[in-house]
């Protein structure tokens, strides 16, 4: 799996990017055909937002997550497309 980190109005630091990794990591396990993963991280004064698109076989996700803090939103985004895989592969299972 491939992740793509950018970064908007935010400086991208290694244990961001590592904690970005890590948690993807963790979606890898429930579904392993993540081929492309492109997240944005954007602080827009109090406001941080996270968001993803992913790459999957058979289609693409996209959820976004906005906390007072990022490590909060990135939880948050996890979460919800944690969510969205196990619909998809519920999905994939009945056909």
């Amino acid at each position: 799996m491939q992740i793509n980190l950018t970064g908007h109005h935010i400086e991208i630091t290694e244990p961001l990017r590592s904690y970005v990794s890590e948690k993807f990591a963790k979606l890898e396990r429930h579904f392993e055909h993540i081929s492309n993963v492109h997240v944005v991280l954007n602080v827009e004064k109090i406001r941080q937002t996270a968001e993803a698109k992913l790459h999957i076989s058979g289609g693409e996700l996209h959820a976004s997550c906005e906390q007072d803090n990022m490590y909060a939103a990135i939880d948050g985004l996890i979460d919800k497309l944690d969510r969205q895989i196990i619909k998809h592969k519920e999905k994939l299972n009945q056909h």
